[in-house]
């Protein structure tokens, strides 16, 4: 299932999908904005779960945090 919104945009954000589409780097411009919007929802996901471990946990100690990096590469 699918829905139809409209939404406004700046004018490089719209030329940055439509380059995108002209470049076979996406299917169409809805694509392109689905696919933005489904990155975002999955980041906000995982920042709340985040939030969620150190709710219970506590923050966490820069040795952590340097491993996690490692991991993910970042």
């Amino acid at each position: 299932m699918r829905t139809r919104l409209t939404v406004t945009v700046d004018e490089a954000t719209a030329e940055a999908a439509e380059a995108a589409v002209a470049s076979g780097r996406a299917p169409s411009v809805s694509a392109w904005v689905a696919g933005a919007m489904r990155e975002r929802a999955h980041r906000e996901s995982l920042a709340e779960a985040l939030a969620a471990i150190r709710a219970e946990l506590g923050p966490a100690t820069d040795e952590e945090t340097a491993w996690a990096r490692s991991v993910l590469g970042l």
